[in-house]
């Protein structure tokens, strides 16, 4: 599996992204969820630009149309996949919306 240090700029910022879309699946973002986001964000050395527009999915989700797994380069699936299911986990409490949008983002990868 690839590491997040081997993601272009792009897939970075795509891989942000989809987390956050990941984090409002229960319609709210929990601090635990917020400060995987931000930790997330440090490692992968975001540009400021970047940063704020990560600031802005914390607000407001990303839009659906804006999240298209088919996307994803298939060398990268299983990374995203892998944060993906560490993002649900960081509150320590997983919802069923959450099971449901990783079990059909996973469908979707495959």
């Amino acid at each position: 599996m690839m590491t997040l240090s081997e993601l272009t700029q792009e897939d970075r910022l795509r891989l942000v992204k989809f987390v956050c879309s990941f984090a409002w699946a229960d319609l709210e973002i929990a601090d635990s969820e917020r400060n995987f986001i931000h930790k997330l964000v440090r490692r992968l050395k975001l540009a400021d630009d970047e940063r704020a527009q990560v600031e802005e999915w914390l607000d407001i989700p990303p839009r659906p149309e804006e999240l298209d797994p088919t996307e994803i380069p298939r060398e990268h699936r299983a990374l995203f996949l892998s944060v993906a299911r560490e993002m649900i986990e960081a509150d320590g409490e997983i919802s069923e919306e959450e099971v449901e949008n990783l079990s059909l983002f996973e469908q979707l990868l495959t």
